[in-house]
């Protein structure tokens, strides 16, 4: 094994060139792969499609790891999915496959031992095979109802040794698979969402205003409060802004920016005037059950920092700020 001083002996140079020759390589080794698909995809895809349990994948090694992306992969696209371990399978996990289920075996070789020796017993199951090999003629693309290539003329590793381009083609078979699927069952950014609830696109895509808006103890005063009154409801709420109501209706807004404008324009006689007198009336609200994403487009791109929350008889329910995310 060589040591660190002879690892770190290469230039700069030489260390860009092996970076930019292992991502060509692969690029080329994708395009490649590109035009070699079949009708074998087709009807991969057919099969899964025609699945009325799960899409289980299995694979040993760095196909494993690779296979438990793909189902990962799948299952937050709208294809039910897990992965299986081939060696726990053949010791008691195949109880976990239904006769319904379809599953994809990945072994570049065809010949992994695990996979192999698991083919009669889904054979006997009645459970439909796909294959991901890089060799077509080997007894795992002989024993599957159909195959697809992920054969590469090399790895990119120097020893032509380390699974490189060929797991990278197997990573990129998996995603094939799962956007064809994506538009067979024309999978919508709504539906990605709902298995991603907790990422920033189902945040937006799930999350109302009523989810994030401020409800209780809202700042509001009647239009008759003095302003130097309304000042001390504005501070006490801590937002910035106090609301303006007669009983439940909402008759205007008065914010720190109206009245550092207003003191600007008219600082004489400012403290004893009405709050009515120097309001914003008419503000801009939005209803409760709207999506975060659309308040947020909306406060933006009327360069606002805070929207009105209102119910149904467009009540005011919340105040919704455009940091409350």
């Amino acid at each position: 094994m060589p040591s660190s001083s002879q690892v770190l002996n290469k230039t700069d140079d030489e260390l860009i060139t092996s970076a930019q020759h292992t991502l060509n390589t692969q690029a080329n080794a994708l395009s490649k792969l590109s035009e070699s698909v079949t009708s074998e995809f087709v009807n991969a895809i057919k099969l899964i499609m025609k699945t009325q349990g799960r899409t289980i994948i299995c694979g040993m090694g760095k196909s494993g790891l690779i296979g438990a992306k793909i189902a990962a992969t799948l299952a937050s696209t709208g294809t039910p999915s897990f992965f299986l371990h081939p060696g726990e399978a053949f010791h008691g996990d195949l109880g976990m496959i239904d006769p319904q289920d379809t599953l994809i075996l990945i072994s570049y070789s065809g010949e992994t031992e695990e996979l192999i020796r698991l083919l009669p017993s889904l054979k006997s199951f009645g459970n439909p095979c796909i294959a991901m090999v890089g060799n077509l003629q080997s007894t795992l693309a002989k024993h599957c109802d159909c195959v697809l290539d992920i054969s590469v003329d090399r790895e990119t590793c120097p020893n032509n040794l380390a699974p490189t381009t060929s797991t990278t083609m197997t990573t990129a078979m998996g995603d094939a698979v799962a956007v064809a699927l994506m538009e067979c069952r024309n999978f919508q950014p709504q539906d990605f969402a709902r298995f991603h609830p907790g990422g920033s696109l189902g945040r937006k895509l799930l999350t109302r205003v009523k989810d994030l808006m401020h409800k209780d103890n809202l700042p509001e005063c009647e239009p008759s409060t003095l302003l130097k009154d309304a000042i001390g409801v504005m501070t006490t709420g801590r937002m910035g802004m106090v609301l303006v109501k007669q009983g439940k209706e909402l008759l205007g807004i008065f914010t720190d920016g109206d009245l550092r404008r207003a003191m600007l324009t008219d600082a004489v006689g400012m403290m004893d005037k009405t709050i009515s007198q120097v309001m914003t009336a008419s503000p801009k609200t939005i209803h409760q059950d709207t999506l975060i994403a659309t308040a947020e487009e909306q406060m933006l791109q009327g360069k606002i920092t805070l929207l009105i929350a209102v119910d149904d008889d467009n009540n005011v329910v919340g105040l919704l700020e455009i940091y409350d995310r």
